[in-house]
């Protein structure tokens, strides 16, 4: 190959006409149309000419007769038909090479030129023909149909990027702008992307328009779900992640409502406790009342408690579609801005209720106490009970320092069951609650809560035991349900309780994790021989079953095998895996919402531990843990510390604090 002659290659998927200037061994110094000097090796050669320049010409020289040959290729390329041409040639189904595919096109005489032009034009479209360097072949009908089919969506897919982009960045501005045409797609994407990020069906698409309108943060795509009213200020996005329904279906509300319809006046077979003075202990907000307690005198020696809680399986049945729906749940949901309950409100706040004077079956468990108010002996029943006094914790404590008898009774009750609980090894943490609630403009509001007052501790108590004793019936009449154990501790810190916050915080740290089975065993942190949950059959699935497998035992329904709780299991593993973490992340959340105006306030900490750069501490007003920098500070575990808020964010979950 000598200086001058034109050629063409192929450089990222883009044909590139040149001319030699110079020939060094495999290699070739080339000028190019562009005007550029490149170094290229003779293998990547696509088109050598049949015309060469001049040696001796200039370099513009070269350049000028490089584009005008481009121009004239190009102008013969816009004579080429190609879906006229695979029409003509798709019946061969065989390889045709340039030189013959040039002379289909053209009736001159065939030229470098008219190669080039048959190149560029099957380089340009690969729809009708495969191209594989200087030899084409015609695809199928059913490829070209693909191929086409391909095009299109490609250039819709385009189009939706673009004009997405623009739309978008107009949704950055102060005004409004009208939805694109394909708005509803876009926030579709946006929406997938948010969410679900990687794992999205909509992630590349999503991550196109926006490369396309120059964002980067996901807290832009929030701003404009936000505005587009697609998200709320505050949403919840662990509720959409996870897929948890907000809502019933109507035909799951029709059924509760033919329930509360057709609810029966009398219970037949059930002991009528509905003449004693039943009370139910709740906080403020509570609208399920699923537990209630009675207190009687039996002799100067001997009491009688009751613990009731209510039968929701008398209205629930197995398999019904409430129950269905209910599995599904697991577990009502609370957090500080939402309520979703596992059943209907026609159920949870009504008909399942224990409200203020209506009749209700019951589940109950009667305790005959000594006079030291330890447990003697109990019976589980069938009743039916009236509650005469719904009272919050605050107002039981109120009556109760009053001089309420009953009320002080129970609380002698409920301290009595915790010793002997703690006498039998029982980890008693101490550690204060914080309450986190909305007011009516949807601001949070934070509080203290007590868990140590006289009527917290006594329903706690009285909800433990029963538990214990249900757990117990259940063990005595060897039915499977979901017994709840727990190991010794890794380490016992102290017996008893104690009033050292930090250490009641590492106490819990030493806690062994609990865990689920179907036979009854020792439960560690209660102190306990036996124990399960059937104490809140309105709120937990897990309850319910325990409740159904009571009722077995009282013959008024047939019991679950050990098959059919461990396929409630695996129903159940899914969203109560899930609830936890979205009433912590929820709670969490608000707390946040709230610190954010707060910077600059002082907060009393207590350090927890040391790490490398840092100090874990605890929030005492919050009972919230965050990580304090340790530049020169002399700072040990147990220390007190003040600290002062200087960042918080609710949407993004950070939380910045500093040395008061």
């Amino acid at each position: 190959m000598k200086s001058g002659t034109i050629i063409e290659y192929i450089d990222q998927q883009k044909l590139i006409c040149a001319a030699v200037a110079d020939v060094k061994g495999k290699r070739l110094r080339l000028i190019t149309e562009h005007d550029k000097e490149v170094s290229l090796s003779a293998s990547r050669i696509s088109l050598t000419s049949d015309n060469a320049l001049s040696e001796s010409a200039s370099r513009s020289t070269m350049v000028t007769a490089l584009k005008a040959t481009v121009a004239r290729r190009e102008s013969l390329k816009q004579e080429i038909d190609l879906k006229e041409l695979w029409e003509l040639l798709n019946e061969e189904g065989e390889w045709i090479d340039l030189k013959t595919m040039a002379e289909y096109c053209f009736s001159e005489a065939v030229t470098s030129d008219h190669k080039s032009a048959i190149t560029r034009a099957f380089f340009e479209n690969r729809t009708w023909f495969k191209f594989d360097h200087n030899r084409f072949l015609p695809y199928t009908p059913e490829q070209v149909e693909q191929m086409l089919t391909k095009k299109q969506e490609e250039e819709r897919r385009q189009k939706v990027i673009t004009e997405g982009a623009d739309w978008l960045k107009a949704l950055l501005g102060d005004k409004m702008p009208a939805p694109c045409d394909h708005a509803k797609e876009i926030i579709t994407c946006l929406k997938g992307w948010y969410i679900d990020e990687r794992e999205s069906r909509h992630f590349d698409m999503a991550k196109a328009v926006l490369s396309e309108a120059n964002i980067n943060s996901q807290e832009t795509v929030f701003r404009i779900l936000v505005k587009l009213e697609v998200f709320d200020e505050n949403e919840n996005i662990d509720l959409i992640r996870m897929e948890v329904p907000r809502n019933f279906s109507e035909d799951v509300l029709e059924e509760a409502r033919k329930l509360v319809e057709s609810a029966p006046q009398s219970f037949e077979g059930r002991r009528d406790l509905t003449h004693l003075g039943t009370i139910t202990i709740d906080g403020r907000y509570t609208t399920d009342y699923d537990d209630a307690v009675t207190l009687e005198r039996l002799d100067d020696r001997k009491s009688r408690l009751g613990i009731h809680i209510v039968d929701v399986a008398q209205s629930v049945k197995r398999g019904s579609l409430i129950d269905r729906r209910a599995l599904s749940r697991g577990s009502s949901i609370y957090m500080p801005d939402q309520k979703i309950p596992m059943l209907p409100s026609d159920l949870s706040d009504n008909l399942c209720s224990l409200v203020e004077g209506a009749v209700r079956p019951c589940i109950s468990v009667m305790i005959t106490l000594n006079r030291f108010h330890a447990v003697e002996d109990f019976e589980v029943v069938p009743t039916t009970v009236t509650v005469r006094r719904q009272l919050t914790y605050t107002g039981a404590n109120t009556l109760a320092k009053e001089g309420d008898e009953e009320l002080s009774t129970l609380i002698k009750i409920g301290h009595a069951f915790r010793q002997k609980r703690l006498d039998n090894g029982a980890v008693h943490l101490s550690l204060p609650e914080v309450n986190v609630h909305l007011d009516e403009e949807g601001t949070p509001i934070i509080s203290t809560v007590d868990r140590e007052s006289p009527s917290r501790m006594m329903v706690a108590e009285l909800m433990i035991m029963a538990n214990w004793l249900m757990a117990s019936f259940l063990a005595r009449h060897s039915l499977p349900t979901f017994f709840r154990l727990q190991p010794d501790p890794k380490e016992r810190l102290f017996k008893g309780e104690e009033s050292s916050l930090y250490l009641n915080c590492m106490q819990r740290k030493q806690l062994s994790r609990a865990y689920v089975s179907q036979k009854a065993g020792h439960h560690s942190g209660l102190g306990l021989d036996a124990y399960t949950t059937a104490s809140s059959p309105i709120r937990r699935y897990y309850d319910l079953v325990s409740q159904r497998q009571i009722r077995s035992v009282l013959g008024l329904e047939a019991p679950y095998s050990e098959n059919d709780v461990s396929e409630a299991s695996q129903h159940l593993d899914i969203p109560m895996g899930s609830i936890g973490r979205i009433q912590s992340n929820r709670r969490r959340y608000w707390i946040l919402k709230f610190l954010e105006n707060k910077i600059g306030e002082r907060v009393e900490g207590l350090v927890l531990d040391k790490r490398r750069h840092s100090f874990q501490v605890l929030l005492l007003d919050y009972m919230m843990e965050v990580m304090l920098p340790a530049s020169g500070l002399n700072l040990k575990s147990g220390d007190m510390v003040q600290t002062v808020i200087q960042h918080a964010d609710a949407r993004k979950d950070n939380l910045a604090v500093f040395v008061g």
